[in-house]
């Protein structure tokens, strides 16, 4: 169980920023206010882990640049229609970076990666998957509902669709691990 919430903590620090803009959006229905913050949170949590020494991994500068990005030229536009596509974009763009083998591994405990390199491979690309799709459905909101709607349904998208997933990989590679270390103590004992 240690192992689950160090990987969901993990997930969730590396898109808390885009979390925080959601959910301050959805409170407000300031985009200057929810995409500034956001901004700072992300900065903030870079600056934090330089300070710290502490490594910074790709996805963590990934997701500070596409948050620094989008929300400068959120800022400069002040359309909401681009916050609204904006999701599609830096879900394509982490689609891509996900399709890279071996991304997860950053999530993965040592054991896993021993036992379940194969599977972890394979989650890896389910992803990605998630992220095409999630930037399908996000064009598919943006252009067919409200602020507030594609505010609301796209949070709780966000936040669900991840935690499924998340939850499915980590039974699954738990099983799978847990199985494979049994028959290799069964093979050492025969």
């Amino acid at each position: 169980m240690k192992n689950l919430f160090e990987a969901g903590k993990l997930l969730l620090l590396d898109m808390a920023s885009t979390f925080f803009f959601l959910v301050l959006y959805l409170l407000t229905h300031n985009i200057t206010l929810s995409v500034a913050l956001g901004m700072a949170l992300g900065i903030g949590q870079i600056g934090w882990q330089y300070a710290r020494k502490a490594p910074i991994d790709t996805m963590q500068w990934m997701s500070l640049f596409l948050v620094l990005g989008s929300g400068a030229a959120t800022l400069i536009t002040n359309d909401p229609r681009f916050v609204m596509v904006k999701p599609s974009v830096i879900y394509t763009i982490v689609g891509i970076v996900m399709l890279k083998p071996g991304w997860m591994n950053r999530y993965l405990p040592p054991v896993a990666i021993e036992l379940v390199p194969d599977i972890a491979f394979i989650f890896g690309f389910v992803w990605a998957g998630l992220m095409f799709f999630s930037a399908a459905l996000n064009l598919f909101v943006a252009f067919n509902f409200s602020v507030v709607a594609w505010s609301a349904f796209m949070s709780i998208w966000a936040i669900v669709s991840k935690a499924v997933l998340f939850l499915i990989g980590f039974a699954t590679m738990r099983t799978i691990g847990v199985r494979r270390r049994r028959a290799q103590m069964v093979a050492a004992a025969s």
